[in-house]
């Protein structure tokens, strides 16, 4: 039996999204065929080659024909206008951020050889406020870094033209994304599927046709991760039906995990025949068990499939099977990313900003130190879901045989632990044993900012290879800190943060506004906090969130006693994640929502730390109440504990 593992479009441009590894490694050590294919960016690149920007460039003009050239969009205009030097420099651009021409770099610097779009406005913007950034950002010597990120806005440009003239749902990283992101309806993702497909959708039907006819699978399975991928994994389906109608399609993912939990519209498996719930390693085993002829379709685990009610119509029936177990993390084994192409996904550079710039540059091996979360009580987290609530974890030395296996394969030392929050215990084990055993890896993740990570520790992670961390900061509140159940406080995150940035480790900061009760007031002085830890130098990066209340954390399951009042909600025969909610605070969170960014957008370039809050926002706001002293208390006395 050989099973066909695909990641649909659209996921990150620079490395595969590690589902289709982490199955192709667990089902191969139990001794089934297993290929893995990533549609997602080999649709990308068939799509930005200079053959694609023909078609691509009549079925603009096409779409457009009724308008006059003043009144195109900036970026359709500027397709057009300058379509020979797009056609010309294509390929070359995508080549280069492959790693496959750096010479190509000076060129591009030239600023005269790629055309420049609406995306390169974003230059001039910044200069406009702070001189020249590219300068800044690069000096003289930067120039492999400073053409990566002239030729990301060139792509950006290209994906944007799509979007706009072509196929209006192409969106890099959020592919048909609004088509099933909390829908509580099928009704559009199923009109769009029987409907004449797009132009991406024309390409991604020839790369299945391709992969089913070298795989000859028995088995074809589709990884969901974000609602973005449900509308490219029913179009692969929809494709594999169309070439096999008997052939078993199996579907699963975080999308699905998360979103899908109350699904009863049959018509979702005209296209797809099985769909998995939470980890995929025992349900997917049990069902080539049951194609196997082992099992019983009414064994199934975790599943849903079609069946006939009473009165012999069809309906979606979910087995749960609470007599078996997940896969515990010590027997999953390694990923394994044969089948995948690592020599084609594009180190991207979208923001002049180090941080940000590690979730889109480089090529990392994805590896999970644990499942689930050790913390599991943040109130606005899915924390009654399995991939949070369910804590497993593996021994350090066996996430070390791992990690040099990925190297062994990939060839690859940098490694993003994909955690919810990496556990500091295990944590700290994995660093010695990495510096034991002299394994000599670059990696980063996600963890929260509690006490355990003294500067001696931290420095310790620095010496075993982590080079960055995010985590949330949230609100610079205590009484919302208690009410997150964050288990931080206001002061502790100021010293863990500097005591990150003083061991070299860049920080990034999850910042929330728009908390259940939340005040204009503690919305400022979060503002006012963030200001100061960026002027101490306790992170470098970092990004607003508005608050949104979903269905499975505690604030869904209990609004009430968060002070709000869930809105009514409509029958969901689909998707279900998100849902509004009327505060009785009536803050306006929309208003403070952009002069939070735009602080945080010039705090990050080092810009505006000595402006006053109420420099930021388009209306007046309260001033802060925040002491001016408040971070440098906090660090100070930091450094006087360690010194007694």
């Amino acid at each position: 039996m050989t099973v066909l593992l695909m990641t649909p479009p659209m996921t990150q441009l620079n490395t595969p999204y590690p589902a289709t590894a982490y199955l192709t490694g667990f089902l191969r050590s139990r001794g089934y065929e297993a290929v893995q294919r990533d549609p997602a960016i080999e649709l990308f690149l068939e799509m930005m080659t200079a053959p694609a920007l023909e078609i691509i460039r009549q079925h603009v003009e096409e779409n457009f024909e009724h308008l006059e050239d003043d009144e195109l969009p900036d970026v359709i205009f500027n397709f057009l206008a300058e379509f020979d030097r797009y056609h010309q420099t294509v390929e070359s651009a995508i080549r280069f951020l492959q790693g496959k021409d750096p010479s190509l770099a000076l060129r591009i610097n030239s600023r005269r050889f790629l055309p420049e779009g609406p995306a390169f406005d974003a230059i001039a913007q910044m200069e406009a406020v702070s001189g020249d950034v590219l300068q800044a950002a690069f000096g003289n010597l930067g120039v492999q870094d400073k053409a990566k990120y002239l030729a990301t806005l060139f792509i950006n440009d290209l994906s944007t033209v799509i979007t706009q003239g072509v196929d209006p749902y192409f969106e890099v990283s959020r592919y048909g994304e609004k088509l099933a992101a909390a829908n509580p309806s099928f009704d559009n993702l199923y009109d769009t599927l029987m409907g004449e497909p797009s132009f991406s959708s024309e390409i991604l039907e020839q790369l299945v046709e391709q992969y089913l006819e070298e795989a000859q699978p028995s088995v074809v399975a589709l990884t969901v991760p974000f609602p973005g991928n449900m509308l490219g994994a029913l179009r692969i389906a929809q494709t594999c039906k169309a070439i096999n109608p008997d052939i078993p399609i199996v579907m699963g993912g975080g999308f699905i995990n998360t979103e899908l939990r109350a699904l009863k519209d049959p018509r979702v498996f005209e296209f797809v025949d099985f769909i998995c719930l939470d980890d995929g390693e025992r349900p997917f085993i049990t069902l080539l068990e049951f194609f196997e002829g082992k099992r019983e379709i009414d064994s199934l685990m975790r599943t849903y499939f079609l069946a006939e009610d009473e009165n012999g119509q069809a309906c979606v029936h979910f087995n749960e099977n609470s007599e078996l177990h997940d896969i515990p993390q010590t027997d999953v084994g390694a990923p394994v990313y044969d089948g995948l192409p690592l020599g084609e996904y594009l180190s991207l550079c979208e923001m002049l900003n180090p941080m940000h710039r590690i979730w889109s540059d480089g090529r990392w091996n994805k590896l999970t130190i644990a499942h689930g979360c050790y913390w599991r009580k943040c109130s606005f987290c899915d924390v009654s879901l399995d991939y949070i609530d369910r804590f497993d974890a593996a021994g350090a030395d066996v996430l070390v045989d791992r990690i040099e296996e990925l190297i062994e394969e990939t060839g690859q030392t940098g490694f993003h632990f994909v955690d919810e929050a990496l556990p500091p215990k295990l944590l700290f084990t994995m660093a010695k044993r990495l510096i034991e055993r002299n394994v000599v890896i670059s990696w980063w993740g996600n963890i929260r900012f509690e006490r355990t990570f003294s500067q001696a520790r931290c420095q310790l992670l620095a010496d075993s290879g982590c080079i960055a961390v995010s985590g949330g900061l949230e609100v610079a509140s205590d009484r919302l800190l208690k009410l997150m159940k964050k288990g931080v406080s206001v002061e502790r995150v100021a010293q863990v943060t500097k005591s990150f940035s003083d061991a070299g480790i860049l920080v990034h900061a999850y910042l929330m506004y728009g908390f259940p009760t939340q005040t204009e007031q503690e919305t400022v002085d979060s503002l006012e906090m963030v200001r100061q830890m960026m002027k101490q130098g306790c992170f470098q990066s970092a990004y607003w969130h508005r608050f949104v209340a979903t269905i499975h954390s505690p604030i869904g399951i209990n609004p009430e006693k968060f002070g709000i009042t869930l809105a009514e909600r409509p029958e969901i025969l689909f998707a279900e994640n998100d849902v509004d909610f009327t505060d009785p605070t009536g803050t306006d969170h929309e208003m403070l929502g952009e002069g939070l960014r735009k602080a945080i957008y010039n705090y990050m370039h080092g810009i505006g730390f000595d402006q006053p809050m109420s420099f930021w926002f388009s209306q007046p706001v309260v001033r802060t109440k925040m002491k001016k002293d408040m971070v440098s208390k906090a660090i100070n006395n930091l450094i006087a504990s360690n010194e007694e």
